[in-house]
């Protein structure tokens, strides 16, 4: 693709972005203000089930924009079995703000809208936090050890607080996506965090841990993602904007959530082990998978 070609590819696709971005973050907005004046049960369902349906035309505004990147192929496994009427737990490797588009574009008529935990500061941020609200982003209240020891009447109120804003989820299947590396993958931030990985930082199991602990039974399974861009591994993000994205390998690995996985990850220090061993052993297989998909005289799915 030329220079001037990949200019005006860039120019098109954020100008598009912010159009459908627009054009789907408003009437949420809109129906967050009714929601906020209109407490009552049956408004907020009808609420909560425009914005999921605004979310997903802002999925299908990315999946058009992905069509701006004419040489984009896909390798996908594991998508058969995947239920929009099924509750899910969603952990991914972060390359990229890419992988945020990969993830809403491919499983959007697949699993239920995807769902993010939030810092509970954020619901304040005006439009923001009305937004989030309104699409029913989970919010979470977390206290450290330290403040706990302190403060010893607190102990509890963190999950409480988190599992009063996923009520909702009992009755309405969701899908809460999560990102336990908390940052995107550089090999910078791979030697500074002293990762025995080589192609992924390491696991942070808190944020996981809580959700399972707060949503319980909710989760019908857990979803492992492991993403990989063969060729725009450098700056895929900005190569999808320059129409320059050309194969995208997605692997998805279903995981039961039994109850060895539901404990409180903050208090019980053994519990804490255990469950830092199970994720730093599905990471450990993710890195070997990535390795695999890398080497150019094996099939990408072995």
């Amino acid at each position: 693709m030329s220079r001037f070609l990949a200019t005006a590819t860039l120019l098109l696709s954020i100008t598009l972005t912010i159009l459908i971005t627009l054009f789907c973050a408003v009437p949420i907005i809109l129906a967050g203000i009714i929601k906020l004046l209109l407490p009552v049960p049956i408004v907020w369902r009808t609420v909560s089930t425009f914005c999921n349906f605004m979310m997903y035309c802002w999925c299908e505004g990315l999946a058009f924009l992905l069509c701006l990147n004419p040489d984009l192929k896909w390798d996908i496994e594991g998508l058969d079995g995947l239920s929009k009427n099924k509750g899910y737990l969603l952990v991914c490797n972060h390359y990229s703000w890419a992988d945020i588009v990969v993830l809403c574009v491919l499983f959007r008529k697949h699993i239920p809208m995807n769902k993010y935990f939030l810092k509970q500061q954020l619901a304040w941020i005006p439009f923001i936090g009305l937004a989030c609200w309104a699409l029913d982003m989970p919010f979470m209240k977390r206290y450290s050890r330290s403040y706990l020891l302190r403060h010893p009447q607190h102990r509890g109120r963190d999950v409480e607080t988190t599992r009063r804003s996923c009520e909702k989820f009992r009755v309405l299947p969701t899908t809460i996506v999560n990102f336990v590396e908390g940052s995107r993958f550089t090999e910078q931030k791979r030697l500074q965090a002293r990762s025995p990985y080589k192609n992924l930082l390491p696991p942070k199991a808190a944020g996981i841990a809580m959700a399972i602990n707060v949503l319980g039974k909710n989760f019908d399974k857990l979803l492992n993602v492991t993403l990989y861009y063969s060729e725009n591994s450098k700056k895929p993000f900005y190569d999808m904007l320059c129409g320059k994205l050309t194969h995208v390998v997605v692997r998805v690995n279903v995981v039961e959530v039994n109850e060895e996985l539901h404990g409180d990850y903050i208090n019980d220090k053994h519990f804490k082990r255990r469950f830092q061993l199970w994720l730093n052993t599905l990471w450990n297989d993710k890195d070997e998978l990535i390795d695999r998909i890398k080497s150019p005289n094996k099939n990408a799915g072995c």
